[in-house]
């Protein structure tokens, strides 16, 4: 349960750094022309992008996911507000481990 409440952390800090980046580092290099917003938040995206994905192939052959659950969890990192939408899924994992 700890993997997949760390996955969940990760989750949503990969979620708010997609939306940084798109919504506040690329209107100020594209608009403005200020680069350095994207090198810094870019970087630290790719970062957590990266823990992301090597966690959810933890958590996947850990929990014995489907590969279709997977397969939206990969999506939902690439979609902004995409793995915020994907945690109440695993929110719901979570507790229904808690109560067990």
């Amino acid at each position: 349960m700890k993997l997949l409440q760390f996955f969940r952390k990760v989750a949503l800090l990969e979620g708010i750094s997609l939306i940084l980046l798109m919504g506040i580092a690329m209107p100020l290099k594209y608009i403005w022309d200020q680069p350095e917003a994207v090198r810094i938040v870019g970087w630290i995206h790719g970062i957590l992008f990266i823990v992301y994905i090597w966690m959810l192939f933890r958590v996947w052959i850990d929990r014995s996911w489907a590969f279709k659950r997977l397969t939206i969890a990969v999506i939902a990192s690439l979609v902004p507000f995409g793995t915020i939408i994907f945690d109440r899924s695993l929110k719901r994992e979570v507790e229904e481990l808690s109560s067990a």
